[in-house]
């Protein structure tokens, strides 16, 4: 894709953390600018640095967009033209392999890992978000496997926001027998995960053991109403979404069930366990990954 841009911007945690608490909240905010943040370096855990990224060149309204979501005295906003590639593959290219509990994950550019206990994932670069790489996956890679080793049995199980198709891959890895469902908001995603199941040795088909990739806007789809109740949904994908879930969640899981939610910063925790509450959900577990909170609920019986 040629034309591609990023936007960037330096400051502190806290501040890079309150303006992505602004972009989750900015209903007009432009959809084809895709915005993340992290660390700067591993050495430097209080400097953050926030990223958008556009298949355009930006206009001073995105640029504006961008400085407005830290209010009074934004720090400089960098724009800089990344080479004529898809501007989101150079965005996750040359990211260093991570273990999370067995899982070991990597872009195809590096070797796996055969060794025993390891299960080792490659997720190219792609279209879809979900390479391992960001914390929240990494935290949901790290929380499946606390799952399995507290003795959670699982038959039937959707991955909703799937992305790239790992997190339903590690679950189909964990418990190999089970039923297990895919979806995504956006249909390029049909074709990313089928690649990367191909990739990996992951089966696609309607058995058990296999994978069925959907298409779908949350629980809205006959096949993710039809193959209801669940014993484990994850979602990793924003706060706001997640709380407008948790009734659905609720209807979707069994008894005892479980759901695994990511994608919501620490601040934005109170608010949505308070709709999970309401909605019938207890906390089994929760995790802090560099700022970002994963929670295992367990639906009361």
């Amino acid at each position: 894709m040629a034309n591609s841009w990023k936007l960037s911007a330096h400051a502190s945690k806290k501040r890079v953390q309150d303006a992505l608490l602004a972009h989750d909240d900015a209903w007009d905010w432009d959809h084809e600018i895709v915005i993340s943040g992290r660390e700067v370096s591993e050495g430097r855990p209080e400097d953050w640095v926030i990223e958008a990224w556009l298949p355009r060149k930006p206009r001073k309204a995105d640029i504006d967009a961008l400085a407005a979501l830290f209010g009074k005295r934004a720090p400089k906003i960098l724009s800089e033209k990344l080479p004529d590639e898809d501007w989101l593959v150079v965005s996750q290219q040359g990211v260093e392999p991570i273990r999370a509990g067995p899982f070991h994950v990597h872009t195809p550019e590096f070797q796996r890992i055969a060794e025993p206990g390891v299960i080792d994932f490659a997720i190219p670069a792609s279209q879809a978000f979900g390479t391992g790489h960001h914390a929240t996956t990494a935290g949901c890679l790290s929380m499946l496997d606390a799952m399995k080793r507290r003795g959670v049995v699982v038959r039937n199980l959707a991955d909703i926001g799937t992305g790239t198709g790992l997190l339903a891959f590690a679950g189909l890895a964990l418990w190999p027998s089970a039923l297990a469902t895919a979806s995504d908001i956006d249909p390029v995603c049909l074709g990313v995960v089928s690649e990367n199941a191909a990739i990996n040795g992951v089966r696609m088909g309607s058995g058990r053991g296999a994978l069925t990739m959907l298409a779908a806007e949350g629980m809205d789809h006959p096949l993710l109403k039809a193959r209801a109740p669940y014993d484990l949904l994850i979602a990793n994908i924003l706060a706001g979404p997640l709380v407008e879930l948790a009734e659905d969640f609720a209807s979707a899981v069994i008894p005892s069930g479980n759901v695994l939610l990511a994608g919501l910063l620490v601040d934005q925790e109170p608010g949505l366990r308070a709709a999970y509450r309401r909605a019938g959900f207890r906390l089994a577990a929760r995790m802090d990954n560099q700022g970002w909170s994963i929670l295992w609920l367990r639906r009361r019986a």
